[in-house]
């Protein structure tokens, strides 16, 4: 069985083959959500370069995964402070 190739092993097993198509999807599916997650970051690693992210955000713009009817608006005591702050 170990010269044996994949489909060989398909045709002569074929309970196998919801298996390996689930591991298949598995697999590609972690690779997909590794790939976007390296080109969406919503954590930083260089702090030294900007020790402030957070005032980057937009408030207008919704940070969350699914938002409905949600109006995005800043918060005045937290503009006073800021205000009183910088």
């Amino acid at each position: 069985m170990g010269s044996m190739g994949i489909f060989q092993l398909m045709r002569k097993k074929k309970e196998l083959i919801p298996l390996i198509g689930f591991v298949t999807f598995a697999g590609v599916g972690a690779i997909l959500a590794l790939l976007n997650s390296t080109r969406k970051t919503d954590v930083i690693f260089n702090k030294s370069g900007n020790p402030e992210p957070w005032e980057l955000v937009n408030p207008s713009e919704p940070q969350k995964l699914l938002s409905i009817n949600q109006q995005w608006k800043p918060i005045e005591e937290l503009e006073e402070v800021r205000k009183l702050t910088k």
